[in-house]
């Protein structure tokens, strides 16, 4: 592997962890013995690959490394931070100036805020604010969630909060595999993914002309903005709304966008979302797209129409900071460098303010007579037939219903079929389960079975 340089060149220091272990050396030994020691260049071990790796992805500075392995040594080395203080204190003792916490489990120091500006600039008060405002305001490590700093208590000092390392990232370097969030208050998304293939997916050729516009953005974006020049010209990101009744193929195209371009796709939960508390829509939204923004997902926001539906006349406080919440988001979702698409039923449901801010407003049509055959015959299973009296072309003919109502009807079909020792799928299930479609969606039918 390439060295990274560091700003004093003495002898060499195996692996990062050497080298945050020669960072803290060099400070103590200033502070307490009045000795400069040097500092050597990295020689990278192997077990430093991931980390190096996301180093050199991230393009980090030095201060950057730094502040990473610190947050990430007590993964790895739960003692490290205790054993530095301690050859220096032996007697034991409280160092504050060093900062630090106990966790309610792990014995050893935890780094704060603190604990970073000590390492780095001892008892400099100029160049601590230096590293404050850095680290806060520029540091692409917070910038992006990667770490964060935890929330003190009222009135205490903002660095004397605990340095956390996002999940994510701690788990891709102890195992070098990469961790997908899970759906939490933090993170109000799914991860959606689908076994079907794009031949599975039965759409009208305007919609899968459309759906194409989005797989050449997918594939040529970087060409675009920054072989082209169209960086400082176009907004980032692409935007687009689906609609369509339900079960036409909205969340089965996202995923399988996501499938074939090596993309995750997240689902957003707007009810995690939406708070009733004023200010706290504000706060998910923005873990949302600052975890996601770096990532290259696709983000999925189903039954759009419940926060971006035609915005309320202000009669009082509670539709004032609704319509803030909603103009918040929109500012959020043109800003997002990558793919977000906004699912509705009705078109007419999205308020025209938004939908201008569209790249593409793409409609799902309830499937006509040809394309309800090719789903009844897609949906099927191959190795059992149906029942002489009932054929497809009769299904696709009389019962109008969607790609979604049909695959509900062949599973209910396929069920009684199987419970009932049948070897033919009988025509009386197909009709049951039709007509318990209609039933679902609050239709009457007379369906004779």
């Amino acid at each position: 592997m390439e060295q990274l340089k560091t700003a004093i060149i003495g002898n060499k220091t195996t692996g990062l962890i050497g080298f945050l272990k020669q960072i803290i050396l060099k400070r103590f030994e200033k502070e307490f013995n009045k000795k400069d020691i040097e500092v050597g260049e990295i020689v990278f071990e192997e077990s430093d690959k991931e980390l190096i790796d996301f180093i050199r992805k991230k393009k980090l500075s030095e201060i950057e490394v730094i502040l990473l392995m610190l947050t990430y040594v007590p993964n790895i080395l739960p003692n490290l931070l205790s054993e530095s203080v301690s050859k220096y204190i032996p007697d034991g003792g409280d160092f504050p100036d060093f900062g630090g916490v106990k966790g309610k489990n792990h014995r050893g120091i935890l780094p704060t805020g603190e604990t970073f500006l000590y390492i780095l600039s001892g008892y400099d008060v100029e160049y601590r604010s230096v590293l404050i405002d850095f680290i806060l305001n520029n540091s692409i490590l917070f910038k992006e969630s990667i770490i964060e700093l935890e929330k003190v208590s009222y009135g205490e000092p903002i660095m004397s909060g605990k340095l956390i390392l996002s999940e994510e990232y701690v788990h891709l370097f102890l195992t070098g595999k990469e961790l997908k969030p899970k759906m939490s208050q933090d993170f109000p998304a799914s991860l959606i993914t689908t076994d079907m293939e794009w031949g599975d997916l039965v759409l009208h050729d305007k919609t899968l002309n459309d759906v194409k516009e989005i797989e050449n953005w997918l594939a040529y974006k970087e060409i675009l903005m920054n072989e082209w020049g169209m960086g400082a010209k176009i907004k980032p990101g692409y935007r687009v709304l689906f609609c369509g009744a339900p079960g036409t193929g909205k969340t089965l195209t996202a995923s399988l966008l996501g499938k074939y371009t090596k993309r995750d796709v997240y689902r957003v939960d707007l009810s995690m979302v939406v708070s009733k508390y004023i200010g706290e829509t504000e706060k998910n939204l923005s873990k949302l797209f600052d975890k996601s923004i770096d990532q290259d997902w696709i983000l999925f926001f189903d039954e759009a129409d419940s926060i971006f539906g035609k915005r309320t006349s202000v009669r009082d406080a509670h539709d004032k900071y609704a319509n803030q919440e909603v103009s918040y988001l929109l500012q959020r979702i043109e800003a997002h460098p990558g793919l977000i698409i906004l699912a509705s039923n009705f078109k007419n449901n999205i308020d025209a303010a938004f939908t201008r801010r569209f790249h593409n407003i793409i409609e799902f049509e309830t499937p006509n007579y040809e394309e309800r055959i090719q789903l009844w015959r897609k949906n099927l299973p191959k190795n059992i037939a149906l029942e002489p009296s009932i054929t497809l072309q009769e299904l696709a003919k009389k019962y109008s219903i969607t790609g979604s109502n049909i695959v509900n009807v062949i599973q209910y079909a396929c069920l009684k079929t199987i419970a009932n020792n049948k070897e033919q799928i009988q025509r009386k299930y197909i009709l049951e389960g039709v007509k318990r479609e209609y039933t679902k969606e609050g239709k009457t039918i007379n369906i004779n079975i």
